[in-house]
């Protein structure tokens, strides 16, 4: 075990104990010479324990007396509502507000909670850049010729190795490459379906892919689904006989962050697979979780080819890189004839560069850092929120992923507060852009995605304000 996977394993036990009340606010935490020989980790390594529970606000430093339990660890609010969409798409999607909230993007002046990427300050830059000038290097034909139809072969090794962690079993010749994971998703979309097909997915849902089916003609099925596990299961048995395709976010989806059990995720793919329906999981952010481990996927339970496996690192690495995929199972024939007429060839050099990025061990590098920071960003998030937000809010309790949903009083419309925090040059996603039904007005996502400083925190209690004047 490294240096820097067994600190953070003392922490997150730490952390796991605090958070199910087993330590309690007050009580004292072990010194750092016990930590020491209770863990067999030096006096630095144990340092920084405690120096990164601190970080997160879960314990204080007293001195001469030790560490504590911090009293407010975490300020628990009630969870949102469960949705309960219609069944109907009852009314469009608000294309104007849409385009309004993702023209934000790369705004300098702005603080853009509304924007569901990691900051570049959190990303791994410079080496990248090196891995790019790598792969320049190495690349035959300089980089500048066409890349395999099914995508760059190194790449497709380091994923189907990482398959692994979540028990995929996938080899390279399952994956085919894909320029980010919205075009893994919309060469799926095409390939299942035809104009007036039923697409069932969970409610709220990435307005992307609500923009996208529209697009296609499809009719959107919205399911009801929890904050915490996701769809209802009885719900999807309901309708699944009048469904061509479903679409789900296993793994804490955007923008409630919800992550399905274990024996939800076994349920559906045998639901699905019963009454063939496809199933595309896009497991876009199943390695930014915040526990000990990676929660596994849909298609670990797949055994006949039915569940189209779609991710990318474009919420994890490199927004810009554009490298995606999918593993589709048996519909692969279908996905590389539609890839040959849409994209023919993804780019070689940004596939290259991620690929030896992953093959280093930069990439499990990079991502337990940038966990650590979205965890405590929640944690900060949650109790600034709790504490200067208007009376009756409710946070989601996300346990991964790059997203936080707040519910404000019935009868606020985030998007007027949208109009009036975007004066004062702040930008939330209003949560009418995620359903295609009349629900989510007093909704909003927030990004964890942005590095927390004070200035951020008295943005974020500003926000507070300006929704308690509406």
């Amino acid at each position: 075990m490294t240096k820097d996977y067994k600190y953070q394993h003392i922490a997150q036990n730490i952390t796991r104990l605090i958070k199910t009340g087993v330590l309690k606010p007050g009580d004292k935490l072990p010194s750092i010479r016990t930590i020491c020989q209770e863990q067999g980790i030096s006096m630095n390594t144990a340092k920084r324990v405690y120096l990164e529970l601190e970080s997160k606000a879960l314990i204080i430093s007293r001195p001469q007396s030790g560490y504590f339990v911090a009293q407010v660890p975490l300020r628990q609010l009630p969870l949102p509502a469960t949705s309960h969409p219609s069944g109907k798409d009852s009314r469009p999607l608000p294309v104007q507000l849409v385009s309004h909230v993702y023209k934000d993007m790369g705004k300098k002046n702005l603080t853009l909670f509304s924007v569901g990427i990691p900051a570049p300050e959190l990303l791994p830059v410079a080496k990248l850049n090196k891995c790019l000038l790598k792969a320049s290097r190495e690349l035959k034909e300089s980089s500048v010729g066409y890349e395999s139809l099914q995508g760059n072969e190194k790449l497709r090794r380091a994923i189907a190795r990482r398959s692994f962690m979540w028990g995929g079993s996938l080899g390279p010749d399952d994956i085919i490459t894909t320029s980010g994971g919205m075009n893994a998703i919309s060469l799926c979309m095409m390939a299942l379906t035809k104009s007036g097909d039923t697409i069932a997915t969970e409610s709220p849902l990435y307005p992307g892919i609500l923009q996208l089916a529209q697009s296609l003609g499809l009719r959107v099925l919205e399911l009801p689904t929890h904050p915490q596990t996701g769809i209802d299961l009885q719900a999807l048995k309901a309708v699944v006989k009048e469904i061509d395709l479903c679409l789900l976010v296993t793994n804490f989806s955007t923008p409630l962050g919800c992550c399905m059990p274990d024996e939800n995720k076994k349920a559906v793919v045998k639901l699905l697979e019963k009454h063939h329906v496809p199933l595309i999981e896009d497991d876009i952010y199943g390695d930014l979780y915040f526990g000990p481990s990676r929660p596994i996927s849909c298609k670990s339970f797949d055994k006949t080819g039915n569940v189209l496996w779609c991710s990318s690192v474009s919420k994890t690495l490199a927004p810009g890189y554009r490298v995606g995929w999918v593993s589709p199972g048996r519909y692969k024939e279908q996905i590389l004839r539609l890839k040959h007429l849409h994209v023919l060839s993804n780019t070689a050099i940004t596939q290259e560069a991620v690929a030896g990025f992953l093959e280093s061990g930069g990439y499990d590098h990079h991502l337990r850092r940038l966990r650590d920071i979205l965890q405590t960003n929640c944690i900060h998030y949650t109790n600034t929120i709790a504490s200067g937000f208007p009376a009756g809010t409710r946070i989601s309790r996300p346990q991964g992923g790059l997203s936080l949903w707040v519910e404000l009083q019935k009868g606020t419309d985030a998007a007027v507060l949208y109009e009036a925090a975007i004066r004062q040059k702040i930008s939330i996603a209003p949560g009418r852009m995620f359903t295609l039904q009349k629900q989510f007005d007093n909704c909003m996502r927030l990004s964890l995605g942005l590095p927390w400083t004070e200035q951020l925190q008295r943005r974020l209690q500003q926000l507070g304000r300006i929704a308690g004047q509406l």
